[in-house]
């Protein structure tokens, strides 16, 4: 099968500049867009069926199937469509939001009632049940997770296993021994989401390293259940000196009842954070965090997409590497 990458050689130019020129979305000179149709021609090259075609054919239209399920939590969902829906409209195409809970059945009914050029998924489970159908679909799809076997997709997501040893290597650096996770709601690890189990398995992995005692608390997100879990985790961990928290809307609501349980943080317990920048720099002590870059990722995962729509080989598997940013909220142990 004739790539867009072929063409490129052929013509001379960059596989970008190519799709420009079929596309015309930016302007190309007339002396290269002549290359690039001669190249065209001379190698019979056929756009992926889910790209731009004159009026009349397939529409120009990107689906976000982003279910708002128990326990996702909506804010870092909506930032996420918005730079899809931004990022898209640079590439020329419109965006339908897919919001309810679709399986692999309502998955296809819900593409029938809109021709679409790609699919992008977000909420993604290890096993998910949409998965199979993505292989037999028209359109190319990018998946925002990782799934426990991504073999013949496109995945982008922060790689949350690293993400999860970040926080526990910052905090073993600085002398804790006893680290908590209190990680997303119970129904995200019941339904088995991805980005979820693979913060926990890092969590887990770096504290083994490190020799460290810890335990695993999924978080009830309503902020009315912080003081009963802050109550829960220095009863069941006396000793405990550090925790980390990757369920935003507990965020500053925990850190709250540990201090009302007399625990001053950072003095008595640190506290580090997966979360979006100004969530961690909302409390009155600013979280020391890695930063969960919603925009980027809605951004990468439409590059992606358009790439596979002209034809553009792309990886299997795109992990944002962790960025952690240390604030006022950890500190070395001194007891």
């Amino acid at each position: 099968m004739v790539r867009i990458t072929d063409v490129a050689r052929r013509a001379g130019v960059s596989p970008s500049t190519v799709s420009y020129a079929l596309s015309g979305k930016r302007p190309i000179s007339d002396e290269t867009r002549r290359r690039v149709e001669a190249a065209v021609r001379d190698l019979g090259y056929r756009p992926h069926t889910g790209a731009r075609v004159p009026a009349g054919g397939r529409q120009n239209v990107l689906a976000l199937a982003a279910p708002l399920r128990p326990g996702v939590h909506t804010p870092v969902v909506m930032r996420l469509a918005v730079s899809v829906v931004t990022t898209a409209r640079a590439h020329d195409h419109d965006v339908l939001l897919l919001t309810q809970e679709e399986a692999e059945e309502g998955l296809t009914r819900a593409l029938g009632t809109v021709p679409v050029a790609g699919l992008l998924l977000t909420d993604v489970g290890l096993h998910d049940p949409r998965l199979p159908r993505l292989r037999f679909l028209d359109s190319p799809s990018v998946l925002i997770g990782v799934p426990a076997n991504p073999r013949g997709l496109t995945c982008v997501d922060l790689d949350f296993r690293a993400a999860g040893e970040a926080c526990v290597d910052h905090l073993a650096g600085l002398g804790h021994r006893t680290v908590a996770l209190v990680g997303s709601p119970p129904e995200v690890y019941l339904r088995q989401t991805a980005y979820a189990h693979h913060l926990m398995r890092g969590f887990t992995a770096a504290a083994a390293r490190h020799g460290l005692t810890t335990s695993v608390h999924p978080g009830d997100p309503d902020p009315a259940t912080a003081p009963r879990l802050a109550e829960r985790l220095l009863h069941e961990h006396p000793p405990l000196t550090a925790v980390v928290i990757h369920n935003e809307p507990l965020l500053a609501p925990l850190i709250t009842a540990f201090e009302h349980l007399g625990l001053r943080v950072p003095a008595d317990l640190s506290v580090t954070a997966v979360c979006p920048d100004d969530l961690a720099t909302t409390p009155p002590v600013p979280v020391t965090s890695v930063t969960l870059p919603a925009d980027e990722l809605g951004a990468r995962a439409v590059e992606l997409l358009t790439q596979k729509l002209h034809g553009v080989p792309v990886p299997e598997t795109t992990l944002l590497p962790p960025r952690l940013t240390e604030r006022a909220s950890t500190s070395r142990r001194t007891a």
